[in-house]
């Protein structure tokens, strides 16, 4: 299935046919045949992911990001520690628990979105080590902890990536065991620690009931 197929879908203008075809990527493949404008409901100015690398769906997901102007203005070219936080938890629970749980109830992002919201739970130690401007390319690689009861929970790092850097192609024969062991060149730059990143997908409903 081709990209503008797939947004085609999630717009609701495909055939059955290309549905199935749709949702059996989900159920065999993994987050690499996807955008992550297909995964995170976020609006483009919110969305901190620009591409996926690497993905294993039960273990954990290696994605990239560049900060645009928009992220840095107002605060020193700099993009803020909280926004490190927020696009290592976009990439890591949000675009896993949501593939996981497409993949759970044979269904596409969009309607996961009418049933659920995605809320930030809470965040365990984070170690901050470097900063990162406009322009430059970090990774975000997370190891899932916990999956239950729409509940995920993700340790990982983010690390600057090289100037000029392939990461497609670097990342083609990446294992779970490199993940788990952070198995990377040197040359890419540790910009934070983070542990026990929580999210979960609570049912509209709830909030509705507490308006």
């Amino acid at each position: 299935m081709t990209e503008e197929q797939r947004e085609l879908y999630l717009a609701g203008g495909m055939s059955d046919d290309e549905r199935s075809s749709f949702l059996k990527e989900i159920h065999e493949g993994n987050l690499l045949g996807f955008k992550p404008s297909q995964m995170l409901l976020h609006g483009p100015t919110k969305r901190l992911v620009d591409a996926y690398h690497w993905h294993s769906p039960d273990k954990g997901i290696v994605a990239s990001y560049s900060p645009k102007a928009r992220d840095v203005e107002d605060h020193f070219g700099i993009f803020r520690g909280v926004d490190q936080v927020e696009a290592f938890a976009q990439a890591t629970i949000v675009s896993c628990a949501t593939f996981l749980e497409c993949r759970k109830q044979n269904c596409t992002p969009d309607q996961l979105k009418d049933k659920f919201i995605p809320a930030f739970i809470s965040i365990g130690n984070v170690n901050f080590h470097y900063y990162l401007e406009q322009g430059d390319t970090f990774i975000c690689m997370g190891n899932i902890t916990f999956y239950k009861w729409r509940q995920m929970v993700c340790d990982g790092r983010i690390y600057k990536v090289p100037a000029g850097l392939n990461l497609d192609e670097y990342f083609k024969d990446f294992t779970e065991e490199r993940l788990l062991k952070y198995d990377i060149s040197k040359d890419f730059k540790l910009i934070a620690d983070l542990f026990n990143i929580t999210g979960r997908a609570i049912l509209i409903e709830l909030f509705k009931k507490s308006e």
